[in-house]
């Protein structure tokens, strides 16, 4: 694929991950996020191919692959905790409730941790993205992604993780394509002898 279409795929996918940020409270928002975020490493992978720097590309990926992991065992907390309601019939109510908040807790903790793992290595995609195509709205992303993850436990950090992938949006659109320099016409021969 070319320039064009690797930034048009990558600020059309931040654009729907903000909006998937946006829409959480929706049944649509994570639909919306995971068909951003597929578009996004799409584009990283033609522009690691573009800039000849497969970092950018891996490190992608691994981000992808923590954050896929991340809410797989969420839901794995999840339907622990709600298993294990089913089978506290003769317990405390108290203690079904102390115990119920403590999975959800030990959940939201994890989800928390493989969301800035997630973010350490979008930002060192985005990071050197910034330095190959020299647009530094891709770094200024990365680094808000990185800020936004850490204050997920404070509900901040999601204002800033929407605030990042719309920088991370322009910064795909705004990357220069370079023009294609006029040939210059071949020397004349040389005067026949």
């Amino acid at each position: 694929m070319s320039l064009e279409s690797n930034k048009t795929l990558g600020g059309i996918g931040a654009i729907l991950v903000a909006i998937g940020y946006i829409a959480s409270f929706t049944g649509y928002g994570a639909v919306l996020s995971l068909v951003g975020i597929i578009l996004v490493l799409v584009a990283m992978k033609g522009l690691a191919d573009y800039y000849n720097e497969p970092t950018i590309f891996n490190d992608t990926l691994y981000g992808f692959i923590f954050g896929v992991i991340g809410i797989i065992a969420l839901v794995a907390i999840f339907v622990s905790a709600f298993a294990g309601l089913s089978m506290t019939s003769m317990m405390d109510p108290q203690q079904i409730l102390t115990s119920f908040a403590a999975w959800i807790i030990a959940g939201v903790i994890l989800l928390v941790i493989f969301i800035i793992l997630q973010a350490v290595f979008y930002r060192k995609a985005f990071s050197t993205l910034s330095s190959k195509s020299g647009e530094k709205m891709f770094d200024t992303g990365g680094l808000l992604l990185l800020i936004g993850a850490i204050l997920t436990i404070v509900l901040i950090g999601v204002i800033i993780l929407l605030i990042a992938w719309i920088l991370i949006a322009v910064g795909f659109f705004s990357i220069k394509t370079p023009v294609a320099q006029p040939s210059e016409a071949p020397p004349p021969p040389p005067p026949p002898s």
